[in-house]
């Protein structure tokens, strides 16, 4: 089968079956991209997913032109890009053309409120595993603790957390050895 349509399929499906963002979508592309389609080995996403919560701009799609570029350079970047962007941008057209008449619905309202816990699953599952993947220890668990810490209560913009992560890893890696 045609690599471009595949790719497109396999992050639209993605795209349109993943509630709550980026790292909601994480175990889909996992399951698709590492498990299925084997477009990528397990240690490669990990870095994959560093790299594209790294740069700017969504999440999804940083890690969507990634993988395509990997695939087919430029033309797979574009396809997987499309096939994550177009869901949600549909679904949002959807909603704002029919917004209005469902505003102060409560059915609509009660849905909402029973879809976010399950949001903060499908965020918290892949949080784990990525912390699993990262061979985080009894001696390392204060690394992302401390992280998490230091912009939730103090403020510090991730920004500076990862320019600090980069260069500690630097050091690190540089006298280690």
């Amino acid at each position: 089968m045609n690599i471009y349509w595949e790719s497109f399929k396999t992050f639209f499906k993605i795209g349109i079956f993943t509630l709550g963002g980026g790292y909601a979508m994480i175990p889909l592309i996992e399951e698709e991209v590492v498990n299925k389609h084997r477009w990528v080995e397990k240690e490669e996403m990990l870095d994959l997913i560093a790299i594209a919560q790294s740069c700017p701009g969504v999440f999804a799609i940083n890690i969507a032109i990634f993988i395509g570029y990997k695939l087919k350079k430029e033309r797979g970047a574009i396809a997987t890009a499309l096939g994550t962007a177009l869901p949600s941008f549909l679904i949002i057209l959807a909603i704002a053309i029919f917004f209005k008449q469902f505003e102060d619905n409560q059915i609509v309202a009660a849905i909402f409120r029973g879809i976010r816990p399950a949001v903060v699953a499908l965020i918290a599952v892949p949080t784990f595993r990525l912390g699993q993947r990262a061979q985080l220890n009894k001696f390392t668990i204060w690394i992302p603790v401390a992280c998490a810490l230091a912009i939730w209560a103090l403020g510090v913009s991730p920004i500076y957390i990862i320019i600090i992560a980069a260069i500690g890893g630097y050091i690190y890696g540089r006298f280690s050895k």
